[in-house]
């Protein structure tokens, strides 16, 4: 049954009424994941690690079981997907905080709404599983709706991309009866971008205003920060968290991070000076 449109789900709300962006740590439960695959696929592991970002300041905790990274990434099935995801998701629901469901799949989408997970986070914005919004619809779920691009295209207006990539998403959500109030946009950094596209994203992040809907940045360890500074993923904890301290400055109000405790700090001081103007 779809529930009423009128309200928004006390989960969203919650996280929108703090003081501070909410923080999103990302649990990658993935042999391949670009940064940490590997890592957490184990249950007790990824159980600690989720334990571990809470304790340092996050508000809801992505979990991903299928790598969504824009290169060199392996599609599994919605079964195996499935099957990273079971061992773990109970325990994950008992830590009494927010879970996200990375999934570009409905089914999978579906099966972990129906396990507790809280929140949909799709990163191709309602436009790639043609059930997708149906299921969100069904279950009344805020959804992360992310830009996405099969491809790379250097020579496009990103920012006239991304606003009619969700003007698109948006019809999709109406017609599925998914209310506004349930709705997050991503801008999809490092997907379907050049370096220099998400940095443009990143840098004219203000113009999302436009659709009065609240916005998560992911621009934790991404690519784009080595053309700036030549580093792997594990060396650019500083080009994050410049990003989405950015980010914030032009309405971000959720941010998705792999390094949870400096990001929770940063966030923290940099809201207090602002508070001392």
């Amino acid at each position: 049954m779809i529930a009423p449109a009128t309200t928004m789900p006390p989960v969203l709300a919650a996280l929108l009424a703090r003081p501070v962006p909410a923080v999103m740590g990302i649990l990658n439960v993935t042999p391949d994941s670009f940064s940490d695959g590997g890592n957490f696929d184990v249950p007790e592991r990824a159980l600690a690690h989720a334990r571990a970002m809470i304790a340092a300041g996050a508000d809801i905790i992505d979990i991903g079981a299928e790598s969504t990274r824009p290169y060199g990434s392996q599609p599994v099935s919605a079964d195996e997907e499935w099957q990273r995801l079971a061992p773990v998701l109970p325990a994950l629901v008992g830590l009494g905080v927010p879970l996200s469901i990375d999934s570009m799949k409905a089914s999978v989408t579906a099966r972990a709404l129906q396990a507790g997970v809280a929140i949909a986070n799709d990163v191709w914005g309602l436009q790639r599983d043609p059930d997708m919004a149906r299921v969100v619809a069904e279950h009344g779920a805020p959804v992360v709706v992310m830009h996405n691009r099969d491809s790379v295209d250097a020579s496009l207006d990103i920012m006239a991309d991304i606003v009619a990539f969700f003007a698109r998403t948006l019809e999709i959500a109406a017609k599925a009866g998914i209310p506004d109030n349930r709705i997050i946009l991503d801008p999809g950094i490092g997907f379907g971008k050049t370096p220099e596209q998400s940095m443009i994203a990143l840098a004219r992040g203000d113009e999302l205003a436009r659709f009065g809907l609240p916005v998560l940045v992911g621009a934790s360890r991404k690519k784009f920060i080595a053309t700036v500074v030549p580093s792997e993923p594990q060396q650019r904890l500083g080009g994050s968290l410049a990003a989405h301290l950015l980010a914030v400055r032009h309405g971000a109000k959720i941010i998705r991070a792999h390094d949870v405790a400096e990001t929770v700090q940063a966030l923290r001081v940099a809201a207090a000076i602002e508070d001392k103007r």
